[in-house]
């Protein structure tokens, strides 16, 4: 059975980031309602992010950070697999994780 891709996107640190639709369901529907309909937001965090952070706690894991307004932004949080990686969750919030950066526009 293949996996269907909703879209991929190739970030700044040249890593591709698959989307399927399954896990975009699981995010708009039981994560975070919040980013129903954000499908194009997401993929411009990955692909023209402020800033990229790796996780304190996962080291496969990448935090790429774009501003909105003020204080607020949207965070997409992705596993990397070798030269690929795949989105976990993405959400908005008022604060960004610590964690080391690794890319900063």
């Amino acid at each position: 059975m293949s996996k269907q891709i909703l879209f991929e996107i190739l970030t700044p640190i040249d890593l591709i980031v698959e989307v399927s639709r399954r896990r975009w369901e699981v995010i708009i529907s039981i994560k975070h309602p919040a980013m129903l309909g954000a499908e194009t937001l997401v993929g411009e965090v990955l692909s023209n992010p402020d800033q990229i952070r790796r996780s304190r706690r996962d080291s496969k894991v990448l935090l790429f950070y774009k501003a909105q307004r003020p204080k607020r932004w949207i965070c997409a949080v992705v596993k990397r697999l070798n030269d690929k990686a795949t989105l976990v969750t993405a959400y908005p919030t008022n604060a960004i994780k610590v964690g080391d950066v690794i890319w900063t526009r």
